[in-house]
Parts: C-alpha cells; structure tokens; sequence
C-alpha cells in the first residue's frame, strides 16, 4: 500500500555519464511510480536531493517553493525523477510525497563526512578554522522519523518537503564534533577559504572543496509547522550515531 524509493546512483564523483544518471534516477523512478499507481499503492515517497536548487551560496536557505537550479548530472536526474512522479500521480488516484535531503549523516555515511573522521582520527591539522560557512545536516534516524510520517500524514501528500537537524554547521564545528565523539583533539587552523579553492582547482578536487567551504542551507519550519515535525536526535547525537556506526 506503500512504497518509499531511496534506490539511486549516487557518489559518482567527477561527472559521470549524464545518461546513466537518467536512466537509473528518471526512468527507473517513471517506471516504479507508474507499477505503484497500477497495483494500487496508495502513496510513494521519493528520496530526492536538496541539489535540486543549486549548490548553495545564497542569501537564505533554500526552500521547497524556490525554482529549481540542478548543477550536474546528478541534480537534474532528481529532478526529473520528481517530475515523473508528478506525473504519475495526476494520472491517478495515488499520492507523491518529494523529500529534498541535504547531507544525510549516520552509519555508513560517506563522501566528505567519512573523509573528515579519517583526517581527524589520524590527527592531522584541518585548515578549517576560519572557515564560518553554514550547511544543513540531517541525521539518518531523523530521516526515518519523518519517512514514518510523510507514508501517513495527510497533509505531506503532494507536497515537497526540505528536511534538517536544524542545527546548521561550520565545517570547523563538524570537525570539532567527530573529534568529540572520536575523543581526539580537533586540530584546526586558519588557511583563507580562497587559497583552499585554488588549491583545489589545482588539484582536481574543486567540487570537494567547494562543499568544505562553501554554505548550503535548507528551510525545514514548514515540516515542524504544519506536520508536527520534532526530529528525534540532535545534531550532536546524529554525529555520536555515525561513528558509532562505523562510516568510515
């Protein structure tokens, strides 16, 4: 009676074959909400990604009703993904229910939070210090909390939803939080974020840079308004659960 589709091709860093994403994100998401409505599921809920918007660097958080700006293979495969689900829907009587995540941390995460428990477990010096960029978080158990409640709540249905912890953070104080948890010192010091973004055109690494440094924000009041919304684990608690996990 109901599905949520997480399946997807993620973390394909450097590009990757735009028609590949398309056919895995899009078509595989037309497919799957089309059989849905056909065998009566009553209601699909669609993981998709807050890049859908953009990369960030804005003036405010990014909030559902803000126009999409997909960046890369990836985000305009979400997108896409999205729209057939719209589609499907208005061809029947089931119901869509979009969730746009920013990073989800929790066990087994990977990508740039796996990355940073290495680096600090090997102690070495991050130079993050000065960075004072804001990104949004969301906690793997608060995603399930509000998955519960997207599959039954009859406000959610045909409705995109941004999620978060709400406890937006610097990369220095995610560093000094896996540090916390890891029981190591955070070491940091201060390198301006312009030299880490030449650095990383240098090296290759532009992209991974850009997260580390740069700010992505998302609006999640309307999810705690209007449904009630209260995630379980804070930020904090979200980050003990990772490592705990073993992301790395």
């Amino acid at each position: 009676t109901h599905v949520v589709h997480a399946a997807a091709r993620v973390h394909v860093m450097h590009g990757g074959d735009e028609s590949e994403f398309m056919r895995v994100n899009a078509r595989g998401t037309a497919r799957l909400a089309v059989q849905a409505a056909e065998l009566g599921v009553r209601r699909l809920v669609l993981l998709s990604s807050v890049k859908v918007h953009g990369e960030g660097g804005g003036d405010h958080p990014y909030r559902a009703d803000d126009e999409p700006a997909p960046q890369d293979a990836y985000a305009r495969s979400k997108l896409a993904a999205e729209q057939a689900l719209w589609q499907a829907c208005r061809a029947s009587s089931f119901e869509g229910v979009v969730l746009r995540l920013p990073l989800v941390i929790g066990p087994g995460a990977r990508a740039n939070v796996a990355r940073l428990v290495r680096l600090v477990e090997r102690g070495l010096p991050l130079p993050f210090a000065s960075i004072e960029n804001r990104r949004s978080l969301l906690s793997l158990a608060n995603l399930c909390d509000f998955v519960a409640l997207a599959l039954e709540h009859p406000q959610a249905a045909g409705r995109v939803w941004l999620l978060a912890d709400g406890d937006d953070l610097s990369t220095a104080d995610l560093v000094r939080l896996i540090a916390t948890a890891l029981g190591r010192p955070a070491r940091l010091w201060s390198c301006p974020a312009g030299l880490l973004r030449a650095l990383g055109a240098v090296t290759g690494r532009s992209a991974e840079v850009a997260r580390l440094t740069g700010s992505l924000q998302v609006d999640s009041d309307p999810a705690r308004r209007e449904l009630g919304w209260r995630p379980p684990l804070t930020t904090r608690q979200g980050i003990a659960a990772t490592l705990a996990g073993g992301s790395h």
